[in-house]
């Protein structure tokens, strides 16, 4: 027979034992997690899943484009296992490497990814041309048919660390409630080294500021007015005080196959002295290096189509 004693020394060992155990669990449930890696830049970042998680505006736009081209997503703003497996069945349908990580050939394939729809914004005898034009020292849009001013918002713009890229640029995907930092509606842009795009927001406070990551806000009632005037393939001309000026030009030499806001201002000059081509897209292409080459013979310069010093300097880009 077990004496009474032992039998209480034994019930207070399990007693002692349960709730160092309930302390231990609650105590580990307590400690803070990890707090999420935000990303918000515009400029192609790799997302995927990891810890701590990826959570941010990057984010939330490639999940709301995924819902756009009809994937079963509903977009939270973190890169989960659910959005990898999103993400997973977009590549395998547009026949790339199926790991489930957004880099940038998933971002040009997600947002700029352009159809043809050049007959839409052509003037016809029941469409007129539209054209948008911004100008991001002034913090306004303007809406333009047939060059006829009919419609003007303010706007929110790019800080000075993520400028509003200044160009020629077009419409090339519209979404509708996005929600989160989008607001109501969305129209991206086709701007080569980086997401960007015009969208509603939920800080009104910033309109007609420079607070954004780089694309332009609108206050949600006056994109939802604009949403239906402007068609996919509308050209989108971002001005800084009527000019297509970037404030860092360097002078590196420039060449095919090249991008970047330093295309953007060696292609708007040469339409500026008369060579005429179509957009100051920030795309050196076979354009751009034709257009080049040409200015150089009428200038007697060595016909390269690589935009270098001299070519610089009789264009008056430097001194």
């Amino acid at each position: 027979m077990v004496r009474k004693p032992l039998i209480i020394i034994i019930v207070s060992i399990c007693f002692f034992l349960l709730v160092s155990n309930q302390i231990e669990a609650r105590s580990e449930s307590n400690q803070p997690s990890t707090p999420p890696i935000r990303v918000d830049n515009t400029d192609y970042p790799v997302l995927y899943v990891g810890e701590p998680c990826l959570e941010g505006e990057a984010v939330w736009m490639v999940q709301a484009r995924l819902r756009d081209l009809g994937y079963e997503i509903v977009p939270n703003g973190r890169y989960d296992l659910k959005t990898s497996e999103v993400v997973r069945l977009f590549q395998l349908a547009h026949h790339l490497k199926t790991n489930g990580v957004v880099s940038k050939s998933e971002w040009e394939c997600l947002m700029y990814d352009e159809p043809d729809t050049s007959c839409l914004t052509e003037a016809t005898k029941n469409q007129p041309k539209v054209m948008i034009e911004i100008d991001i020292g002034k913090h306004n849009l303007k809406v333009f048919h047939d060059r006829e001013l009919i419609k003007e918002y303010p706007v929110g713009v790019g800080k000075w660390k993520t400028p509003s890229p200044l160009g020629e640029w077009k419409v090339v995907n519209k979404g509708m409630g996005w929600g989160n930092g989008f607001g109501t509606r969305w129209m991206g842009l086709n701007v080569p080294w980086g997401i960007y795009g015009i969208h509603g927001t939920d800080k009104p406070y910033s309109i007609g500021a420079s607070m954004s990551h780089g694309c332009i806000r609108m206050r949600n009632r006056d994109v939802e007015d604009l949403y239906p005037r402007i068609p996919v393939g509308t050209t989108v001309k971002i001005v800084e005080n009527g000019q297509i000026f970037p404030k860092n030009f360097n002078g590196r030499p420039l060449k095919k196959k090249q991008s970047g806001q330093n295309v953007v201002y060696l292609q708007s000059r040469l339409k500026e002295v008369g060579i005429i081509f179509d957009r100051a897209d920030g795309r050196f292409g076979s354009m751009t290096e034709l257009a080049v080459k040409y200015y150089q013979i009428w200038h007697g310069l060595e016909p390269t189509g690589i935009a270098d010093e001299a070519t610089y300097r009789s264009l008056g880009m430097i001194k």
